[in-house]
């Protein structure tokens, strides 16, 4: 009999006006959660979009590492110990610092993140540098994210339309003497949360780029790479056995979540996107309560009739179970045509990678539904109040 007439569906729309402001304001509910996942996704890759990059087994920072934009250095001797464990097939240092880059066209300074390391042993996985590393190699030569913020100016088209002999001005942080280099090339790796742009240089180009603030010595990320069929997490607990206490040593994906988790935990952005998540959360089922419990209020004579009529409780609590179902799918799909649309138009204007993934859309269908049955579980109180007695 519960199917056959469809009595949740009914009273949900017997106020048409009523039923689609509540199937708005759910709406809008799981629109704030995509949007919260959406940037708190964006977070995570974009933080660690260099980290996926690199190309290297195990990777060897400062016991003071927070996080790569932080700038702890440390010895470069340290990593040329590795080379002495078994396994260890080669390792190579990396250089990251923040400097300033001159836009061409106002003069106005930026500022850009930059990577330098020895062309001669690459170690980023990303297939336009690998192009371009034999240029590398020329002293005062850089390659240039093309993804970068537009305050660095028209640089990448501008070498799109075919200028390869732009040069630019480089920076050091506190310093009025800038460095020129020439742009010999494009990648994509794209700004994050904590970085606006990227370029890269080889080791030589970056130590003339920062000549009195960073020695050649102090290195920022060492890459070891291990021999075919090496035990990573062995070598990684003879490094950690082994080596002084004034390094620490990741595997590919220990350093990742070591990233995520500086980002997630200890950074203001981090605890605000879950917070924000966990607030919509709570005000979905505020509000979905709110309508379920308006609903059930002005059918309370309906409801007192159906028992007078036989029906038990049972039937009566199906019955708002089932209007929650129905509000939280119906209020899904709108809410997600329209998250696609934003993050559309949020990653064009950050060029943050602001992508809808199937994890994310599968959770917020799932986190919507338990919103409204947590909703309806809590609504359900008043109707089982409804007496008999109340439709004299």
């Amino acid at each position: 009999m519960n199917f056959k007439i469809p009595l949740a569906w009914l009273q949900l729309v017997q106020q048409k006006v009523r039923f689609l402001v509540a199937v708005a304001g759910i709406a809008f509910i799981v629109l704030l959660m995509f949007i919260q996942l959406g940037f708190q996704d964006a977070l995570y890759s974009s933080a660690t979009a260099v980290h996926q990059s690199l190309k290297g087994d195990l990777f060897v920072v400062s016991s003071q590492y927070k996080s790569l934009t932080s700038n702890q250095s440390f010895s470069r001797t340290r990593l040329y110990q590795a080379l002495g464990f078994d396994g260890v097939e080669s390792v190579s240092p990396m250089y990251v610092q923040f400097a300033k880059l001159k836009n061409p066209v106002n003069n106005e300074k930026y500022s850009i993140y930059v990577i330098g390391f020895d062309p001669g042993r690459s170690v980023l996985n990303i297939p336009e540098v690998e192009e371009n590393l034999d240029k590398l190699k020329i002293t005062d030569m850089m390659l240039f994210d093309r993804d970068s913020r537009s305050e660095f100016g028209p640089i990448p088209e501008r070498f799109d339309q075919g200028q390869t002999e732009q040069t630019v001005e480089i920076f050091p942080f506190n310093s009025l003497i800038g460095y020129r280099v020439r742009v010999a090339g494009l990648f994509s790796l794209g700004p994050s949360f904590g970085v606006d742009g990227n370029l890269i240089v080889s080791d030589s180009t970056f130590l003339r780029i920062n000549p009195n603030t960073r020695p050649a010595e102090m290195i920022d990320v060492g890459v070891i790479t291990l021999k075919p069929g090496t035990d990573a997490n062995k070598v990684l607990k003879d490094l950690q056995a082994s080596l002084p206490n004034d390094v620490q040593v990741f595997t590919y994906q220990g350093f990742i979540d070591f990233e995520k988790q500086y980002w997630a935990v200890r950074t203001p952005i981090g605890f605000i996107l879950s917070l924000m998540l966990t607030m919509a959360s709570v005000v979905g089922v505020v509000i979905v309560y709110q309508i379920l419990y308006s609903n059930i209020a002005t059918q309370f004579v309906a409801y007192a009739t159906l028992k007078a009529m036989g029906y038990a409780n049972r039937y009566l609590l199906n019955v708002v179970f089932q209007q929650a179902l129905i509000l939280a799918v119906l209020s899904y799909i709108p809410g997600f045509i329209f998250s696609v649309l934003l993050y559309d138009f949020a990653m064009k204007a950050t060029k943050l990678p602001i992508v809808m993934t199937f994890n994310n859309a599968a959770l917020v269908f799932v986190s919507a539904t338990l919103m409204c049955l947590t909703s309806g579980s809590l609504a359900i109180n008043k109707l089982r109040s409804a007496d008999p007695a109340d439709i004299f």
